[in-house]
């Protein structure tokens, strides 16, 4: 089964549309990290069949659950996920794709102009110093943090009325309790990702 295939199928399943164009992007996206993979070490799967589960899917799972959201910055993006995905199958949302490190950031400036998404930024910065002119409906973590250190440290960058997102593996029950007053959770769902066996969840913060 082709990669483009392979991502077919799987948002067939998770019920999300996307153009054949988007799923081509995806596809680029992944064989872009395989490619940088063999000399930087941007994500510890090395096969690209591996990432469309473990690292695409996993990021569109989040895409149902944006709401009425106009911006998104990805916290720790990494090699650009759940950024990246997002932002192709969701051209209308502004994402930034925020990094402390250079490497990554340099990887992540490279898959933008090379998949062409003009609705992405970059940004190589620390999270808890950063300081953007305008602050983002949805503040995204997947593989960042405690959720605790997490709401420290990117609370800041939150707009007023929006949201903190963190995605998560089994029910984090202790992280939850561990939230600063300032805070409240707001919602935790349980996630379902093809071909992906293992336990997801989203966990929605609001100021309190």
């Amino acid at each position: 089964m082709s990669i483009e295939t392979q991502i077919a199928t799987g948002l067939e399943a998770m019920g999300l549309a996307a153009t054949q164009e988007q799923r081509r992007l995806m596809a680029a996206h992944l064989h872009l990290i395989t490619k940088w993979n063999r000399v930087h070490n941007l994500t510890a799967v090395r096969e690209t069949e591996q990432m469309v589960p473990v690292h695409l899917f996993d990021s569109l799972s989040l895409v149902p659950h944006l709401g009425e959201a106009r911006s998104l910055l990805d916290v720790g993006s990494g090699a650009g996920f759940p950024g990246i995905p997002v932002a192709i199958v969701r051209p209308d949302l502004q994402v930034t794709l925020l990094d402390s490190s250079s490497k990554k950031c340099a990887f992540l400036e490279q898959a933008k102009t090379e998949l062409g998404l003009a609705n992405v930024r970059v940004a190589c910065e620390r999270v808890e110093l950063w300081k953007p002119e305008h602050r983002f409906d949805r503040v995204v973590s997947r593989a960042f943090a405690d959720l605790a250190d997490f709401v420290v440290q990117a609370g800041h960058l939150v707009a007023p009325g929006g949201r903190m997102v963190a995605m998560k593996g089994v029910y984090p029950f202790e992280e939850i309790a561990r939230v600063p007053a300032t805070h409240r959770v707001a919602g935790v769902l349980e996630l379902a990702v093809p071909d992906l066996d293992a336990k997801r969840h989203l966990v929605m913060v609001e100021a309190a």
